[in-house]
């Protein structure tokens, strides 16, 4: 369930504030084999299924800014609400989640 505080962001977006210095945390809930094999720049890993018990370990506050995309989706909008459970206000998915971020072409880490 979004909060009014979320909102989903397109790659092209996301991709801009990162290159500006302007990059909320960026979460990537995928595997850890999945994430080895590229991901968003700067994009921090906490699979999907730790996010309850590692929320408290993030490098935000509950109030500040925070992406979370997967491979297609459903383990993203699993991690946005117990990210909420957590105290987070501010969760948005990424707009096509990791497969809309390669069909951009944009750039990836691994």
């Amino acid at each position: 369930m979004a909060r009014d505080g979320d909102r989903d962001i397109t790659p092209g977006v996301l991709r801009t504030r990162i290159a500006d210095g302007r990059s909320p945390v960026v979460l990537d809930v995928r595997s850890h084999g999945e994430f080895a094999a590229g991901h968003v720049p700067g994009a921090l890993h906490v699979p999907f299924w730790a996010i309850l018990w590692r929320a408290g370990r993030l490098p935000a506050s509950a109030a500040d800014s925070v992406v979370v995309y997967c491979g297609h989706g459903p383990r993203a909008r699993i991690a946005r609400v117990l990210l909420h459970l957590r105290g987070f206000s501010r969760v948005s998915l990424l707009a096509g989640h990791m497969s809309g971020w390669r069909r951009a072409g944009l750039p990836e880490e691994s």
